[in-house]
């Protein structure tokens, strides 16, 4: 079983569909109406309603799973704003979905995904190698994120566990039209990055070769007229 998080759209969606037929699925979000509906799409996949603002929820929520092999860390929130600006709360929120909620779950899946041997990827950004003015809350969970993965992968690789980080640059989804907005500027989907571009990436990562593992990844926009 692949689980996905952050599903119900954006590069969750576009890879639950890009794995369809392929990889059995697990879908979370917090929306049971449209994971239902993207499980129905893609086939029979299994949808996990899951807050990832509560890890203390996370061990019984997926007692009950199986086999998980792959984990696909997705989710993921921003909300722009100047350090002199941001309250606490921002600071918070972002870092307990961006960092903590992965943390989290990779723990309690581990056994699992040890027994299964099975590949981890974290869906980062390009603000984990960059941090730019107004964007230093997200950009510090993405960079916490990066930390993460690879502690996590020198950790894990005795036990057979691969881990990955993928850096997509701006992305045609739902989270980019919201950065849009606040930054003040126009949102026009054929300026980004396909969803399903990125997921082919993904997609990519977590079927490579065993020989192989792809620790870091980054997926840039094409040059225009391409």
């Amino acid at each position: 079983m692949t689980l996905i998080t952050g599903a119900a759209g954006g590069i969750g969606a576009a890879l639950a569909r890009a794995l369809a037929g392929t990889h059995d699925l697990i879908l979370q979000g917090r929306d049971e109406g449209r994971l239902s509906a993207l499980c129905s799409e893609v086939g029979g996949a299994r949808p996990l309603v899951l807050d990832l603002t509560r890890p203390g929820t996370f061990g019984e929520a997926v007692a009950g799973l199986g086999r998980v092999t792959n984990v696909v860390h997705n989710a993921g929130v921003v909300e722009l704003g100047a350090v002199a600006e941001q309250p606490p709360e921002v600071w918070t929120h972002t870092l307990a979905v961006n960092v903590v909620a992965p943390a989290a779950l990779t723990r309690v899946l581990l056994p699992t995904v040890r027994a299964e041997r099975g590949t981890l990827v974290f869906v980062n950004s390009g603000a984990g190698l960059r941090a730019n003015p107004g964007w230093a809350s997200y950009a510090a969970s993405k960079f916490a994120l990066r930390a993460l993965a690879d502690a996590l992968r020198d950790e894990e690789a005795p036990h057979g566990v691969r881990v990955s980080t993928v850096y997509p640059g701006r992305t045609a989804t739902p989270m980019q039209q919201k950065v849009r907005a606040q930054e003040g500027g126009e949102y026009d989907p054929a300026d980004f990055i396909d969803p399903a571009t990125v997921a082919a990436t993904i997609r990519f990562v977590l079927d490579a070769p065993r020989d192989a593992t792809l620790p870091d990844v980054s997926v840039r926009p094409g040059p225009r007229g391409a």
